[in-house]
């Protein structure tokens, strides 16, 4: 059938059908991975956005983060978000880490050591920071003591801590968390 402008009314209706079930698949999905978000991190699956309150000014004493059992770290990947669930832990001076453990070739660590730019999320609340990974042996030092410190202080840590003392083993990176204006 013709529309009298020699274009095909069945041929029109199809693609304008096929656009519109286009649509909806992408909000049906853009939908599920914002619920998604909303919930995960959990456990050990990755989630998409942290959201919550963000913290516009830097934090320059993160002592208070020990009170936390986990962190959830947003990195910026390729395209879409990505979080985790990470031990994050401050130095008695109140520099703020995260550690992982067998981290080479982790998508996280490898998108962090690239594009330092992250949000952290403890409790409720988002703070805006850039991530370095650190490869100094005695600030690596420091930063896993202070790890230790924090496991063997909660009363249930979601993992099992070495005992204070222990020496950092090889396989262990760790960045160092600075907070920027949200």
């Amino acid at each position: 059938m013709s529309d009298g402008n020699g274009g095909n009314i069945s041929s029109r209706v199809s693609q304008r059908g096929a656009v519109i079930a286009a649509v909806a698949v992408l909000a049906v999905l853009g939908g599920g991975f914002a619920a998604f978000s909303a919930i995960c991190p959990c456990e050990r699956t990755p989630g998409g956005w942290l959201f919550g309150a963000v913290q516009a000014e830097p934090v320059s004493d993160w002592r208070f983060a020990n009170r936390v059992d986990l962190c959830q770290i947003q990195i910026r990947a390729p395209l879409l978000p990505h979080s985790i669930n990470l031990n994050c832990f401050a130095t008695s001076g109140g520099d703020l880490y995260l550690s992982c453990s067998n981290c080479d070739g982790k998508r996280w660590s490898g998108i962090a050591e690239r594009n330092g730019w992250a949000r952290l999320r403890l409790d409720d609340t988002v703070y805006p920071v850039t991530l370095t990974r650190i490869q100094d042996p005695a600030e690596m030092d420091r930063s896993w003591e202070a790890r230790l410190e924090k496991l063997n202080s909660l009363e249930a840590p979601y993992n099992p801590p070495a005992p204070i003392g222990t020496p950092r083993p090889d396989h262990w990176w760790t960045f160092r968390v600075v907070s920027r204006s949200g």
